[in-house]
């Protein structure tokens, strides 16, 4: 009986003193909401780092688009990602979540810029052959003419 109080009382203990490291913020934003969020921003600031000039010509402020676009501040943003970093299980699963997106992503352009290419290749193909055919059809022409020229110029003789 001792025994079992005694394990009851440490395990109150050792409950007791997990703490809170960082407390839940007053404005939570759900953790979906909050992925998507990251990707977005993932996604505006690989544009700023690759083209820098692409956000500066349409004046595009990527942390403002985004809270903009979520309906958030900037405080709200930076205390729900200090929540969610303080566990780190869960924020590392976040993040992977994201990485997988914008995998995805990066494929999909992969396949568009593929597709792009084939059609350009089709493309120059095609002129290609029109060229050809050109060239051919005009020496086909030409010959017809110098037949033409060679049967007039005999019909000419025939007649003096």
């Amino acid at each position: 009986m001792k025994k079992t109080i005694l394990f009851l009382g440490l395990l109150t203990i050792l409950a007791s003193c997990k703490k809170e490291i960082v407390k839940t913020p007053v404005h939570l934003i759900e953790k979906g909401k909050m992925i998507n969020i990251m990707y977005d921003m993932s996604i505006l600031e690989a544009i700023k780092a690759q083209n820098p000039s692409t956000l500066e010509t349409y004046k595009i402020n990527p942390n403002e688009y985004v809270y903009k676009k979520y309906k958030i501040d900037s405080i709200q943003f930076s205390q729900n990602n200090i929540y969610y970093a303080s566990d780190y299980k869960e924020y590392k699963g976040m993040n992977d979540q994201v990485k997988l997106r914008l995998d995805k992503y990066k494929s999909s352009v992969e396949n568009l810029i593929k597709e792009k290419k084939k059609k350009e290749e089709l493309l120059k193909k095609e002129k290609e052959k029109l060229k050809t055919k050109r060239v051919s059809d005009s020496i086909e022409k030409r010959k017809k003419r110098q037949v033409k020229e060679a049967d007039s110029i005999k019909k000419s003789k025939e007649r003096k």
